[in-house]
């Protein structure tokens, strides 16, 4: 139990950092000239976006549970179970974001769950 609770943790907590910080940096838009006072006017409003914060929190704890994961249980079960990350991810960029997301890509989300199923039977 603890071990499905840790990967939904990795998973939905790590993706959940990925998407608010890609909604962080569309909502300042591009670095145009890259020139090192324009790159420092761009940070300065990055961190000052609740939503970089928040994914940046969200990530972390990703990671650091992510590192308790594998101090339980073996690399070859962890790894393929966080790649359902990729799923989450391609989700949360179509509904959460308005993305629009290739049918090649949602194959891939397809093979990816592929995956996670046959690992997850052994």
């Amino acid at each position: 139990m603890r071990l499905t609770v840790f990967i939904a943790i990795v998973v939905l907590a790590g993706t959940a950092g990925e998407l608010a910080v890609s909604h962080a940096m569309k909502q300042i838009a591009d670095v145009h000239p890259l020139t090192p006072s324009t790159i420092v006017r761009f940070l300065g409003r990055a961190f000052r976006m609740g939503w970089l914060w928040i994914g940046i929190a969200l990530m972390a704890t990703g990671f650091f549970s992510l590192l308790a994961l594998l101090s339980w249980a073996d690399v070859s079960l962890v790894v393929p179970a966080t790649a359902l990350s990729y799923v989450a991810g391609a989700l949360g960029a179509k509904f959460l974001l308005k993305e629009d997301v290739a049918p090649m890509r949602w194959a891939g989300v397809l093979l990816v769950c592929l995956g996670v199923a046959l690992i997850s039977m052994s």
